[in-house]
């Protein structure tokens, strides 16, 4: 979520609620997959990397959550019990708000207005899911990562006259894990765009130095480039 007046006018709806404050350290878990889910969170400050542990060791990072953004809607509403889908993990000093579904469901229900923001945010968090899944699906282990590269660019890019400057360092191990493909796959992917001169770094950042010639690599849907669904968020 970014700053627009509807989605802080969300956040501030949010926060007026009766719930705590968690502080995280590096590392730390918010919850994992499988714990029973009774909360809706907000991120006040800090990141949290959201992903998903297999069973056969690899880990795919699905989104990250920065500050006045939410995670834990998924399970909301759900009849049965109720499990987080996803591990939430701190990634650097963590402030985030808590609130009890049993304490936001009633307000739902009285203000209209926060149900249609609350479905409006749902929806745009299924439509980011949909079409990374799709990516990962249709496009191969390269169209993951380009589209990873887009995705941190419509997040986190700032325009430099040396091409978009990803401000956030990653790993080469992280941006593996949100492409979900390995690490070695990675390095060979990364560097034949920075022989081509399509990607560089700049210490621990990465700058897209030619993000149009990186988009026609692949046929991508428009989806992908569209930077309110392709976001690392």
């Amino acid at each position: 979520m970014h700053g627009d007046s509807m989605e802080q006018e969300l956040i501030n709806q949010l926060l007026a609620l009766p719930g705590e404050t968690i502080h995280l350290e590096k590392g730390e878990f918010l919850f994992h997959e499988g714990d029973i889910a009774d909360h809706f969170f907000i991120v006040r400050e800090g990141r949290l990397s959201i992903k998903k542990f297999e069973a056969s060791g690899h880990i795919f990072a699905h989104r990250l959550v920065g500050p006045n953004n939410v995670l834990g809607e998924i399970p909301l509403y759900e009849m049965n019990t109720r499990t987080y889908v996803f591990n939430a993990i701190a990634r650097e000093k963590c402030s985030v708000y808590s609130i009890r579904y049993d304490v936001l469901e009633p307000a739902i229900a009285k203000d209209h207005s926060l149900a249609i923001a609350m479905m409006k945010i749902y929806t745009l968090h299924m439509r980011r899911q949909q079409a990374k899944y799709r990516d990962l699906l249709l496009y191969g282990k390269k169209g993951a990562f380009y589209s990873t590269l887009l995705r941190l660019a419509n997040s986190y890019g700032i325009q430099r006259d040396d091409g978009i400057y990803i401000d956030i360092a990653l790993t080469n191990q992280e941006l593996a894990e949100f492409a979900a493909t390995s690490r070695e796959s990675l390095n060979r992917m990364l560097s034949e765009l920075r022989k081509l001169g399509y990607v560089a770094y700049d210490k621990h950042h990465l700058v897209i130095c030619d993000l149009d010639a990186l988009i026609g690599l692949l046929d991508l849907d428009s989806d992908t480039i569209d930077p309110n669904i392709s976001n690392i968020e």
